[in-house]
């Protein structure tokens, strides 16, 4: 960011009372612990000082990055030249009337999947048992359209609220998302912010939905390399194909660049073993690409989101 920029932007800020810090440590907000500093780093606690923030961004010529849990993102180890935003205050939660049978609950874009399927389980709904354990915010469920375990976000979507490319509220229904696999509307609108989501679950057993919740979770503890530095998942599933296993077939479990690695526990995750950079990262995955296409044809797609 030029000096003027800079200088604009922080009285800006400061000006209207919004919350910031300068030259923040990225590595401290994600789950892969990699990242340089952000210029700026936003922590609006509503969705109110969430526009005035992103008003003010544009105003000065910043460029913006929307940050949920940071479990999907892996920074540049030189940082990000504008502001992070944190979405992690826009997090409120509601629900319907819990004795119907079909119950909507809507949270903001900040509240986690984890708090999300707890407040579920609690009332005895069933539909997001796939979710319980995905590390990322429902925000950014919805930008990827989160899956695990035979379901996706877009099951029990209803609708979502956000701000457009002018910063006006909108809301669109799921059916108008273009929701895919890990993919939807927002990552072809990167200047769309999403606000809150509705999903519709249904009356079921609570004990029952516990259980499940529970079964994946130690799924998750028993087969992935939780106790890791990671982005989860790294690369998306090829048609026809399993990424961890094309990795482990073609001989790369514990494949080391750096201080990444490709988990000896689960090969379909890149592993920060301690001082990992992101250029540790992007090299192992453009390795892991490269051989595993001339070993079975198939071409990997990295699933976490590289961001400089």
């Amino acid at each position: 960011m030029r000096k003027q920029t800079i200088t604009a932007l922080r009285e800006s800020l400061a000006e209207a009372g919004l919350p910031f810090v300068q030259d923040e440590p990225l590595a401290r907000h994600t789950t892969f612990k990699i990242g340089g500093p952000a210029a700026f780093w936003c922590t609006p606690h509503n969705a109110e000082e969430l526009r005035s923030t992103l008003a003010l961004c544009r105003e000065n010529g910043a460029r913006v990055y929307l940050l949920g849990n940071g479990s999907n993102t892996l920074f540049d180890d030189a940082g990000f030249d504008g502001a992070v935003v944190d979405m992690r205050g826009v997090a409120e939660m509601e629900h319907s009337d819990a004795d119907n049978d079909v119950v909507r609950i809507t949270a903001g874009a900040g509240q986690t999947l984890g708090r999300l399927c707890s407040k579920a389980q609690a009332l005895g709904l069933t539909g997001l048992e796939f979710a319980c354990g995905i590390p990322g915010t429902v925000g950014g469920a919805v930008y990827m359209n989160a899956g695990a375990y035979g379901g996706e976000l877009k099951d029990v979507l209803e609708s979502v609220t956000f701000l457009d490319d002018n910063l006006q509220l909108r809301m669109l229904p799921a059916a108008d998302l273009a929701m895919g696999y890990r993919t939807s509307i927002f990552e072809q609108n990167p200047g769309w912010c999403i606000l809150s989501v509705t999903v519709v679950l249904h009356r079921g057993d609570g004990a029952a939905v516990l259980a499940k919740m529970q079964e994946l979770l130690g799924k998750r503890k028993e087969k992935q390399p939780l106790e890791w530095p990671s982005a989860g998942s790294t690369f998306k599933r090829p048609v026809g194909a399993f990424a961890g296993k094309l990795i482990e077939d073609c001989g790369l479990r514990g494949f080391t660049v750096g201080g990444a690695q490709i988990s000896e526990k689960h090969c379909g995750f890149v592993i920060n073993r301690g001082g990992a950079t992101c250029a540790d990262v992007v090299e192992l995955t453009e390795q892991v690409k490269q051989i595993v296409k001339q070993k079975t044809g198939f071409v990997l797609e990295r699933e976490i989101r590289v961001v400089k």
